[in-house]
């Protein structure tokens, strides 16, 4: 089954890297309010930006975040 939101292929990887919600919204530095709407999918569309500070939160490149499957 393919993952479909960018949230929830970012709780894959999270799952994955075994970070709390709170770790990740830390190491990425962003707020963990809006970690928490990423994942939830609140925001489907969150900014590039965003984007790129989760995945080098995960020490990741955006194109793996984005292409993850289940």
């Amino acid at each position: 089954m393919k993952t479909k939101t960018i949230g929830a292929k970012i709780k894959v990887w999270r799952l994955k890297k075994q970070l709390t919600q709170d770790a990740l919204s830390k190491k990425a530095h962003i707020p963990y309010p809006t970690l928490i709407k990423i994942e939830s999918d609140v925001v489907q569309n969150p900014s590039i930006e965003t984007v790129v500070k989760i995945a080098h939160g995960f020490g990741i490149t955006v194109d793996e975040l984005i292409s993850v499957d289940e």
